[in-house]
C-alpha cells in the first residue's frame, strides 16, 4: 500500500466524477485518423479557404495531407485577418503567414498552432496579372464529411461554390488552367484501449461524534479493484491518530489495545497527531477488508467536544469489466 497527501477540496472530491488509470490498466493510445477530405480546383493565383482551427492551449497542432497537380503555397493566418482580406484584397500582402510552406505538390502539412483561431490557406503559385487586384477563389469540386469530425471548416458565403450538391450553379465556372488540389484532414483520436473504466467518489463514512479516549473502529471497506483510492478527512479539537488497518487486526484491538503500536508499525496508511487533515491512501484487492480507526493520541486530555470523520472511496461505476480483463 502507498499513501498520498492531497490539497484538493474535499467537497470537490465528494461530488467529482473522473476517469482514471487503475493499477495495471493499459493506457489509451492515440494517433491521427482520417477525417473529412475535399478536392478544390484553382486557377493561377487563386486562393482556397480551408479549415479554421481553434486551439485552446499551446502545443496543439494540425495534420493535413495535401496533393496538388501544380505547386501551391500553404500557410496558416489569423481567421479575422483572412476574413478582412476577403473584403479588402489589397491587404493580402500583409497577412501574417504561420508555418509557411512553398512549392508544394505533395506533403503532410503539420503546424504547431499558437492559441488563436487560424485558417489554413492554399494558394496556387502561378502568376496571374489580376492577382494584385482581386483575390481569385477556388471551387470545391467535392467534399466528404466524416460524422466523427466535429471541427468546423470556415467557408463563407460566396467564398466557394460546392458542386455536386443542391447548391451547384446552373452555369459552372470555367477554368483557364485548372490545378486540382486534394486535401485530406485528420483528427487526433483514440485507436487502442479506448474504453476505460470510470470511477466516482462515493461516501463510505460520515459522522460527528462525542470524543472519548476509546478507540473507534469503522469496518466494512473492501477494495473493488486494484489501485483503489480512499480519501479520509478528520477534524478534531485534540490531536488524533487516524489509520486504515486490515479488519482482522482492527477487530482485535478492542480486546488487545496494547497491540495498536505494533499493528501501526506494519502499516503505511496512517496519520499521527492530526486535528484537521485530509489524506489519501491506495489499496489493492489482495489487501482484503479494511477498517478505519480513530482515537485521541495517548496522553491527551479529552474534552467534551465532538470530532468529525469522513471517508470516500473511488469506486468503479462504468466499464468495470475492463479492470478484470487487464488483470488477467
Amino acid at each position: 500500500m502507498r499513501i498520498q497527501k492531497t490539497q484538493l477540496c474535499f467537497v470537490a472530491l465528494a461530488i467529482g466524477v473522473f476517469a482514471g488509470t487503475a493499477f495495471g490498466q493499459q493506457q489509451r493510445v492515440f494517433d491521427w485518423q482520417p477525417a473529412n477530405d475535399e478536392t478544390v480546383r484553382l486557377d493561377p493565383a487563386n486562393y482556397h479557404t480551408a479549415r479554421t482551427y481553434r486551439p485552446n492551449h499551446t502545443g496543439q497542432s494540425n495534420h493535413v495531407d495535401i496533393k496538388a497537380q501544380k505547386p501551391v503555397t500553404i500557410f496558416m493566418t489569423p481567421e479575422a485577418d483572412w476574413n478582412f482580406a476577403l473584403q479588402h484584397p489589397e491587404a493580402l500582402g500583409n497577412l501574417r503567414q504561420v508555418c509557411l510552406r512553398e512549392h508544394v505538390v505533395s506533403t503532410t502539412y503539420v503546424c504547431e498552432l499558437p492559441v488563436e483561431p487560424l485558417t489554413l490557406i492554399i494558394r496556387d503559385e502561378r502568376y496571374s496579372p489580376g492577382a494584385p487586384v482581386f483575390a481569385g477563389l477556388g471551387v470545391v469540386l467535392n467534399t466528404m464529411d466524416t460524422a466523427q469530425d466535429n471541427t468546423v471548416r470556415a467557408v463563407g458565403t460566396g467564398i466557394a461554390a460546392v458542386l455536386n450538391t443542391a447548391r451547384q450553379s446552373s452555369a459552372p465556372r470555367q477554368f483557364k488552367d485548372p490545378n486540382d488540389v486534394h486535401v485530406q484532414y485528420y483528427r487526433w483520436d483514440c485507436v487502442e484501449n479506448c474504453i476505460q473504466p470510470e470511477f466516482q467518489w462515493t461516501r463510505q463514512i460520515k459522522e460527528k461524534y462525542e470524543l472519548t479516549s476509546f478507540l473507534k473502529v469503522y469496518g466494512g471497506f473492501q477494495p473493488d479493484h486494484d489501485g483503489e483510492q480512499i480519501s479520509i478527512k478528520i477534524k478534531s479539537p485534540v490531536p488524533m491518530l487516524v489509520a486504515m488497518l486490515p479488519s482482522q487486526v482492527a477487530d482485535q484491538l478492542h480486546s488487545q489495545p496494547d497491540a495498536l503500536e505494533s499493528a501501526l508499525r506494519k502499516n503505511s496508511c496512517q496519520q499521527r497527531g492530526v486535528q484537521s487533515l485530509q489524506f489519501e491512501c491506495t489499496f489493492n484487492l489482495d489487501d482484503g477488508p479494511q477498517s478505519l480507526i480513530v482515537v485521541p493520541e495517548a496522553g491527551q486530555k479529552v474534552p467534551h467536544k465532538k470530532a468529525e470523520i469522513e471517508m470516500l472511496a473511488a469506486r468503479c461505476v462504468d466499464h468495470c469489466e475492463v479492470l478484470q480483463t487487464t488483470k488477467q
